[in-house]
């Protein structure tokens, strides 16, 4: 599980969206939805999940893409190491994004300021226009289910676009 410092309440209609073009807005958007809307069935189905990508291909068809996990390293309590699965989601994505218009990372992250997890959705749009969100989320070991937070913004740089 990769870790992130923190994260701010997210509003739809915040600056970030007016300083995007509308179609760009709309994809990440799309790819943001979808990632929550995945990883929560992932989560609630089988107490966890592995990181994911979603494309938005030029066509405008959302596709899933996922790499095999990696081997923690020796000597931790993990069974498989998620930031190594990120930069192997990103390599991926960046050798093939003439075919899509923008994507999106979601992996399971700590949030170290607020001790919880929290799904995380990194977005990017071939014409530059980045957005991150989180989501916390905590088990509930009375009803067996899980508890979700406010979605919130999170800082977020190009990873796929770059160079």
């Amino acid at each position: 599980m990769a870790e992130t410092a923190g994260h701010v309440p997210f509003e739809p209609e915040s600056s970030w969206r007016e300083s995007v073009p509308e179609d760009s807005a709309t994809d990440l958007e799309n790819l943001l939805g979808t990632g929550i809307s995945a990883a929560q069935e992932q989560l609630q189905r089988n107490g966890g999940f592995l990181p994911f990508a979603l494309t938005v291909q030029n066509d405008g068809e959302v596709r899933l893409v996922a790499v095999s996990p990696a081997d923690a390293p020796e000597g931790t309590d993990a069974d498989f190491d998620a930031d190594v699965m990120i930069s192997d989601l990103q390599a991926v994505l960046r050798q093939n994004r003439s075919g899509f218009r923008a994507a999106a990372v979601v992996c399971d992250v700590q949030l170290v300021e607020d001790d919880s997890d929290a799904i995380h959705v990194a977005t990017e749009h071939s014409d530059g226009s980045v957005f991150a969100a989180v989501l916390p989320y905590v088990a509930n070991a009375e009803t067996r289910t899980l508890e979700f937070g406010e979605l919130g913004a999170d800082s977020s740089q190009p990873a796929i676009w770059v160079d």
